[in-house]
Protein backbone atom coordinates (compact mmCIF):
# COMPACT_ATOMS: atom_id res chain seq x y z
CA UNK A 1 0.00 0.00 0.00
CA UNK A 2 2.52 2.37 0.43
CA UNK A 3 4.51 1.85 -2.59
CA UNK A 4 1.22 2.34 -4.35
CA UNK A 5 0.52 5.73 -2.51
CA UNK A 6 3.94 7.08 -3.49
CA UNK A 7 3.25 6.07 -7.23
CA UNK A 8 -0.12 7.65 -6.57
CA UNK A 9 1.19 10.88 -5.33
CA UNK A 10 3.43 11.91 -7.65
CA UNK A 11 1.07 11.47 -10.13
CA UNK A 12 -2.05 13.21 -8.49
CA UNK A 13 0.52 16.06 -8.32
CA UNK A 14 1.07 16.13 -11.62
CA UNK A 15 -2.96 16.17 -12.28
CA UNK A 16 -2.82 19.27 -9.87
CA UNK A 17 -0.22 21.24 -11.55
CA UNK A 18 -1.95 20.82 -15.18
CA UNK A 19 -5.65 21.16 -14.07
CA UNK A 20 -6.98 24.71 -14.61
CA UNK A 21 -8.19 26.27 -11.65
CA UNK A 22 -12.35 26.68 -13.04
CA UNK A 23 -11.28 22.50 -13.08
CA UNK A 24 -11.76 19.38 -11.08
CA UNK A 25 -10.95 15.67 -10.77
CA UNK A 26 -13.01 12.61 -10.21
CA UNK A 27 -10.60 9.95 -8.68
CA UNK A 28 -11.94 6.48 -8.61
CA UNK A 29 -10.72 3.34 -6.36
CA UNK A 30 -12.20 0.76 -4.31
CA UNK A 31 -12.59 0.52 -0.33
CA UNK A 32 -8.97 -1.18 0.00
CA UNK A 33 -7.19 2.08 -0.75
CA UNK A 34 -10.20 4.59 -0.67
CA UNK A 35 -9.55 5.95 3.03
CA UNK A 36 -5.49 6.27 2.25
CA UNK A 37 -6.16 8.08 -1.07
CA UNK A 38 -8.62 10.24 0.88
CA UNK A 39 -5.81 11.85 3.30
CA UNK A 40 -3.42 12.27 -0.01
CA UNK A 41 -6.07 14.04 -2.12
CA UNK A 42 -6.29 16.52 0.53
CA UNK A 43 -2.86 16.84 0.98
CA UNK A 44 -2.51 17.60 -2.30
CA UNK A 45 -5.95 19.47 -3.24
CA UNK A 46 -6.50 20.77 -0.08
CA UNK A 47 -9.22 19.33 1.88
CA UNK A 48 -11.10 23.18 1.36
CA UNK A 49 -11.34 21.59 -1.93
CA UNK A 50 -13.13 18.12 -1.04
CA UNK A 51 -16.90 18.23 -2.91
CA UNK A 52 -17.65 14.67 -2.66
CA UNK A 53 -17.28 10.69 -1.94
CA UNK A 54 -19.49 9.36 -4.21
CA UNK A 55 -20.29 5.58 -3.89
CA UNK A 56 -20.99 3.69 -7.27
CA UNK A 57 -23.25 0.51 -6.37
CA UNK A 58 -21.68 -1.24 -9.35
CA UNK A 59 -24.34 -4.35 -9.08
CA UNK A 60 -28.06 -2.81 -8.44
CA UNK A 61 -29.87 -6.18 -8.24
CA UNK A 62 -27.22 -6.93 -5.19
CA UNK A 63 -26.80 -10.47 -6.62
CA UNK A 64 -23.42 -10.20 -8.01
CA UNK A 65 -21.46 -8.29 -5.26
CA UNK A 66 -17.64 -9.65 -4.33
CA UNK A 67 -18.61 -12.40 -1.85
CA UNK A 68 -15.82 -12.90 0.98
CA UNK A 69 -16.70 -15.17 3.80
CA UNK A 70 -17.69 -13.69 7.00
CA UNK A 71 -18.55 -10.44 5.76
CA UNK A 72 -21.28 -8.16 3.79
CA UNK A 73 -20.36 -8.61 -0.07
CA UNK A 74 -19.39 -5.86 -1.32
CA UNK A 75 -21.03 -4.03 -4.55
CA UNK A 76 -19.23 -0.69 -3.97
CA UNK A 77 -16.56 1.66 -5.17
CA UNK A 78 -15.36 5.28 -4.28
CA UNK A 79 -15.60 8.47 -6.45
CA UNK A 80 -13.42 10.99 -4.73
CA UNK A 81 -14.66 14.32 -6.47
CA UNK A 82 -12.32 17.82 -6.15
CA UNK A 83 -12.20 20.93 -7.25
CA UNK A 84 -8.89 22.95 -7.96
CA UNK A 85 -10.58 26.13 -6.76
CA UNK A 86 -13.87 27.42 -5.20
CA UNK A 87 -14.38 28.46 -9.12
CA UNK A 88 -14.89 25.45 -10.88
CA UNK A 89 -17.98 23.94 -12.89
CA UNK A 90 -20.73 21.86 -11.56
CA UNK A 91 -24.20 20.81 -13.18
CA UNK A 92 -25.99 19.18 -11.46
CA UNK A 93 -27.43 15.84 -13.33
CA UNK A 94 -31.16 14.58 -12.98
CA UNK A 95 -32.51 10.91 -13.60
CA UNK A 96 -35.73 9.32 -14.32
CA UNK A 97 -37.79 9.34 -11.97
CA UNK A 98 -38.45 5.71 -9.93
CA UNK A 99 -41.84 3.71 -9.99
CA UNK A 100 -42.77 4.31 -7.09
CA UNK A 101 -42.17 8.26 -7.62
CA UNK A 102 -44.68 7.85 -11.04
CA UNK A 103 -47.50 6.29 -8.85
CA UNK A 104 -48.46 9.84 -7.20
CA UNK A 105 -48.70 10.96 -10.76
CA UNK A 106 -52.54 9.73 -11.07
CA UNK A 107 -54.29 12.60 -12.57
CA UNK A 108 -54.78 12.85 -16.09
CA UNK A 109 -54.97 16.17 -17.84
CA UNK A 110 -58.13 15.92 -19.96
CA UNK A 111 -57.14 18.70 -22.49
CA UNK A 112 -53.51 16.89 -23.02
CA UNK A 113 -53.91 13.36 -21.79
CA UNK A 114 -50.79 14.10 -19.45
CA UNK A 115 -50.28 12.81 -16.19
CA UNK A 116 -49.76 15.16 -12.70
CA UNK A 117 -50.07 15.19 -9.19
CA UNK A 118 -51.83 18.24 -7.57
CA UNK A 119 -49.69 19.36 -4.68
CA UNK A 120 -51.47 22.17 -2.04
CA UNK A 121 -49.99 25.75 -2.90
CA UNK A 122 -48.44 26.70 0.38
CA UNK A 123 -47.55 30.06 0.75
CA UNK A 124 -47.44 31.23 -2.79
CA UNK A 125 -48.61 34.73 -3.49
CA UNK A 126 -52.12 35.57 -5.03
CA UNK A 127 -49.76 37.37 -7.75
CA UNK A 128 -48.18 33.96 -8.44
CA UNK A 129 -51.54 32.48 -8.16
CA UNK A 130 -52.88 34.03 -10.54
CA UNK A 131 -50.04 33.62 -13.49
CA UNK A 132 -49.88 29.82 -12.54
CA UNK A 133 -54.13 29.85 -13.42
CA UNK A 134 -52.79 31.21 -16.43
CA UNK A 135 -50.37 28.82 -17.49
CA UNK A 136 -53.37 26.42 -16.60
CA UNK A 137 -51.03 25.02 -13.81
CA UNK A 138 -54.10 25.54 -11.21
CA UNK A 139 -55.78 22.40 -9.86
CA UNK A 140 -59.32 22.77 -8.30
CA UNK A 141 -60.96 20.17 -6.38
CA UNK A 142 -64.48 19.48 -5.82
CA UNK A 143 -64.59 21.29 -2.66
CA UNK A 144 -63.24 24.60 -4.63
CA UNK A 145 -59.75 23.81 -3.16
CA UNK A 146 -56.92 25.16 -5.48
CA UNK A 147 -53.38 23.05 -5.96
CA UNK A 148 -50.32 23.29 -8.44
CA UNK A 149 -50.02 20.95 -11.24
CA UNK A 150 -47.06 19.50 -11.39
CA UNK A 151 -46.93 16.94 -14.61
CA UNK A 152 -44.68 13.77 -14.75
CA UNK A 153 -43.51 14.07 -18.22
CA UNK A 154 -41.24 17.16 -16.73
CA UNK A 155 -40.58 15.97 -13.10
CA UNK A 156 -37.01 14.75 -12.65
CA UNK A 157 -35.26 12.96 -9.81
CA UNK A 158 -31.87 14.81 -8.44
CA UNK A 159 -28.78 12.54 -8.80
CA UNK A 160 -26.77 12.40 -4.94
CA UNK A 161 -23.72 10.83 -4.21
CA UNK A 162 -25.25 7.50 -4.15
CA UNK A 163 -25.20 6.43 -7.64
CA UNK A 164 -26.97 2.85 -7.67
CA UNK A 165 -28.26 3.52 -11.67
CA UNK A 166 -25.28 2.16 -13.50
CA UNK A 167 -24.73 -0.96 -13.41
CA UNK A 168 -21.13 -3.01 -13.62
CA UNK A 169 -19.89 -5.80 -15.62
CA UNK A 170 -22.20 -8.10 -14.13
CA UNK A 171 -23.28 -11.47 -16.46
CA UNK A 172 -25.40 -9.65 -18.53
CA UNK A 173 -25.28 -6.11 -18.05
CA UNK A 174 -23.28 -3.85 -20.68
CA UNK A 175 -22.38 -6.49 -22.85
CA UNK A 176 -22.31 -4.69 -25.77
CA UNK A 177 -19.79 -2.52 -24.63
CA UNK A 178 -18.02 -5.06 -22.74
CA UNK A 179 -13.91 -5.33 -24.16
CA UNK A 180 -12.77 -7.93 -21.58
CA UNK A 181 -10.37 -5.04 -19.81
CA UNK A 182 -10.28 -5.56 -15.90
CA UNK A 183 -10.94 -1.98 -14.76
CA UNK A 184 -13.32 -0.79 -17.32
CA UNK A 185 -15.98 1.06 -16.27
CA UNK A 186 -18.91 1.64 -18.18
CA UNK A 187 -19.46 4.55 -20.40
CA UNK A 188 -22.69 6.48 -18.58
CA UNK A 189 -20.48 6.44 -15.63
CA UNK A 190 -17.84 8.81 -17.53
CA UNK A 191 -20.72 10.62 -18.84
CA UNK A 192 -22.35 11.39 -15.61
CA UNK A 193 -18.89 12.52 -14.55
CA UNK A 194 -18.30 14.51 -17.85
CA UNK A 195 -21.59 16.47 -18.66
CA UNK A 196 -21.52 17.91 -14.39
CA UNK A 197 -17.80 18.98 -14.92
CA UNK A 198 -17.50 19.93 -18.44
CA UNK A 199 -19.38 22.63 -20.89
CA UNK A 200 -18.91 21.72 -24.90
CA UNK A 201 -15.37 21.95 -26.17
CA UNK A 202 -14.00 22.40 -22.92
CA UNK A 203 -10.80 19.42 -22.27
CA UNK A 204 -11.11 16.13 -20.68
CA UNK A 205 -7.86 14.07 -19.27
CA UNK A 206 -7.70 10.66 -18.37
CA UNK A 207 -4.04 9.87 -17.47
CA UNK A 208 -5.03 6.21 -17.37
CA UNK A 209 -7.38 5.80 -19.67
CA UNK A 210 -6.98 2.03 -20.47
CA UNK A 211 -9.29 1.22 -22.35
CA UNK A 212 -10.28 4.50 -23.46
CA UNK A 213 -13.86 4.90 -22.09
CA UNK A 214 -13.43 8.44 -20.72
CA UNK A 215 -12.03 9.59 -24.75
CA UNK A 216 -15.21 7.63 -26.39
CA UNK A 217 -17.75 9.30 -23.80
CA UNK A 218 -15.73 12.89 -24.03
CA UNK A 219 -15.97 12.31 -27.54
CA UNK A 220 -19.85 11.55 -27.92
CA UNK A 221 -20.06 14.65 -25.39
CA UNK A 222 -18.16 16.98 -28.34
CA UNK A 223 -15.47 17.76 -25.38
CA UNK A 224 -11.68 18.29 -26.53
CA UNK A 225 -10.08 14.73 -25.00
CA UNK A 226 -6.51 13.65 -24.02
CA UNK A 227 -5.92 10.18 -23.18
CA UNK A 228 -2.49 8.46 -21.50
CA UNK A 229 -2.18 4.95 -21.10
CA UNK A 230 1.78 3.06 -20.57
CA UNK A 231 0.15 0.48 -22.32
CA UNK A 232 0.42 1.25 -26.71
CA UNK A 233 -3.02 -1.06 -26.82
CA UNK A 234 -4.87 1.72 -25.53
CA UNK A 235 -4.65 3.98 -28.69
CA UNK A 236 -5.68 1.01 -30.89
CA UNK A 237 -8.64 0.58 -28.71
CA UNK A 238 -9.67 4.09 -29.25
CA UNK A 239 -9.51 3.93 -32.74
CA UNK A 240 -12.19 0.54 -32.75
CA UNK A 241 -14.19 1.94 -30.32
CA UNK A 242 -14.67 5.28 -32.17
CA UNK A 243 -15.59 3.17 -35.15
CA UNK A 244 -18.11 0.64 -33.26
CA UNK A 245 -19.69 3.17 -31.20
CA UNK A 246 -19.74 6.69 -32.52
CA UNK A 247 -19.35 5.47 -36.10
CA UNK A 248 -15.88 7.47 -37.18
CA UNK A 249 -14.41 5.50 -39.73
CA UNK A 250 -11.15 7.72 -39.48
CA UNK A 251 -9.38 8.90 -36.27
CA UNK A 252 -7.79 12.23 -36.82
CA UNK A 253 -6.07 12.56 -33.42
CA UNK A 254 -2.27 12.24 -32.73
CA UNK A 255 -1.11 9.42 -31.13
CA UNK A 256 1.91 10.64 -29.08
CA UNK A 257 4.71 8.09 -28.04
CA UNK A 258 7.48 10.62 -26.42
CA UNK A 259 7.04 12.01 -23.40
CA UNK A 260 6.01 15.94 -23.71
CA UNK A 261 8.11 18.41 -22.18
CA UNK A 262 7.11 20.24 -19.07
CA UNK A 263 5.82 24.01 -19.31
CA UNK A 264 6.53 25.56 -16.19
CA UNK A 265 10.21 25.18 -15.84
CA UNK A 266 10.80 28.71 -16.36
CA UNK A 267 11.19 30.97 -19.81
CA UNK A 268 11.87 29.21 -22.61
CA UNK A 269 13.79 30.51 -25.60
CA UNK A 270 12.17 31.52 -28.76
CA UNK A 271 12.24 27.99 -31.10
CA UNK A 272 14.48 29.71 -33.62
CA UNK A 273 17.00 31.71 -31.76
CA UNK A 274 21.08 31.82 -32.07
CA UNK A 275 21.63 30.00 -29.02
CA UNK A 276 19.07 27.04 -30.10
CA UNK A 277 20.59 27.29 -33.52
CA UNK A 278 24.47 27.33 -32.34
CA UNK A 279 23.37 24.40 -29.84
CA UNK A 280 21.58 22.17 -32.45
CA UNK A 281 24.64 22.61 -34.66
CA UNK A 282 26.88 21.28 -32.34
CA UNK A 283 24.38 17.93 -31.30
CA UNK A 284 24.16 17.58 -34.89
CA UNK A 285 27.84 17.74 -35.77
CA UNK A 286 26.56 20.26 -39.07
CA UNK A 287 24.47 17.35 -40.67
CA UNK A 288 20.56 17.84 -41.47
CA UNK A 289 18.14 15.86 -39.49
CA UNK A 290 16.73 14.16 -42.08
CA UNK A 291 18.87 13.78 -45.45
CA UNK A 292 21.77 14.05 -43.27
CA UNK A 293 23.38 16.36 -45.74
CA UNK A 294 26.17 18.37 -44.25
CA UNK A 295 25.72 22.28 -44.25
CA UNK A 296 26.91 25.66 -42.61
CA UNK A 297 25.12 26.88 -39.87
CA UNK A 298 23.55 29.36 -42.34
CA UNK A 299 22.55 26.81 -44.74
CA UNK A 300 19.88 25.39 -41.73
CA UNK A 301 16.40 26.49 -40.12
CA UNK A 302 15.13 25.55 -37.16
CA UNK A 303 12.38 23.37 -37.24
CA UNK A 304 9.79 21.64 -34.81
CA UNK A 305 9.93 17.92 -34.62
CA UNK A 306 6.40 17.78 -33.97
CA UNK A 307 4.45 20.85 -34.74
CA UNK A 308 3.52 22.96 -32.20
CA UNK A 309 -0.58 22.99 -34.12
CA UNK A 310 -0.19 19.28 -33.43
CA UNK A 311 1.04 19.63 -29.52
CA UNK A 312 4.65 20.12 -30.12
CA UNK A 313 6.39 22.86 -27.86
CA UNK A 314 9.25 25.31 -27.80
CA UNK A 315 11.77 23.09 -25.86
CA UNK A 316 14.70 21.90 -27.28
CA UNK A 317 14.17 18.54 -27.26
CA UNK A 318 11.47 19.48 -29.90
CA UNK A 319 13.67 21.03 -32.27
CA UNK A 320 15.88 20.32 -34.81
CA UNK A 321 18.00 21.38 -37.82
CA UNK A 322 16.70 21.08 -41.38
CA UNK A 323 18.34 21.97 -44.40
CA UNK A 324 16.22 24.59 -46.73
CA UNK A 325 14.88 21.90 -49.48
CA UNK A 326 14.09 19.21 -46.00
CA UNK A 327 12.27 22.64 -44.36
CA UNK A 328 10.26 22.81 -47.46
CA UNK A 329 9.25 19.39 -47.98
CA UNK A 330 8.15 18.82 -44.14
CA UNK A 331 5.95 21.95 -44.57
CA UNK A 332 3.04 21.50 -41.57
CA UNK A 333 3.83 18.00 -40.68
CA UNK A 334 6.31 16.12 -38.33
CA UNK A 335 9.56 14.67 -38.27
CA UNK A 336 8.01 10.96 -39.41
CA UNK A 337 5.76 12.22 -42.10
CA UNK A 338 9.20 14.04 -43.84
CA UNK A 339 11.00 10.65 -43.28
CA UNK A 340 8.86 9.17 -45.08
CA UNK A 341 8.65 11.52 -47.58
CA UNK A 342 12.05 11.57 -48.37
CA UNK A 343 11.96 7.73 -48.39
CA UNK A 344 9.63 7.97 -50.92
CA UNK A 345 11.34 10.62 -52.96
CA UNK A 346 14.43 7.91 -52.81
CA UNK A 347 16.35 10.62 -51.40
CA UNK A 348 17.38 8.62 -48.27
CA UNK A 349 17.39 4.61 -48.48
CA UNK A 350 15.93 3.48 -44.70
CA UNK A 351 14.93 4.76 -41.82
CA UNK A 352 15.40 3.32 -38.71
CA UNK A 353 13.08 4.38 -35.78
CA UNK A 354 12.64 8.08 -36.86
CA UNK A 355 16.04 8.85 -38.45
CA UNK A 356 17.70 8.21 -41.58
CA UNK A 357 20.86 6.75 -42.04
CA UNK A 358 22.00 6.48 -45.18
CA UNK A 359 21.52 9.51 -47.39
CA UNK A 360 21.48 9.97 -51.68
CA UNK A 361 20.61 13.49 -51.64
CA UNK A 362 23.49 15.34 -53.79
CA UNK A 363 24.96 17.99 -51.82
Amino acid sequence: MMSYLIYMAVRVMEMKRLLKSTGSIYLHCDPTASHYLKLLMDCVFGKENFRNEIYWKRDASGKGGKRVSRQWPRVNDVLFFYSNSNSYKFEQQYGDLSDKAKANYRIKDEATERLYKAVQLGNYSKESVRKFESQGLIHTSRTGKKYKKYYMDEAKTTIDNLWADIPGFGVRTNARERTGYPTQKPRDLLERIIKAASNKDDMVLDPFCGCATACIAAEILDRQWVGIDISEKAADLVKSRLYEEVGQLLFHGLHRKDIPDRTDLGKVPKYNSPENKKYLYGEQGGHCNACKGFFEIRQFDVDHIIPKSKGGTDHISNLQLLCGNCNKIKGTGNQDELLARLLDKGYIKTITKGISVESSMSL
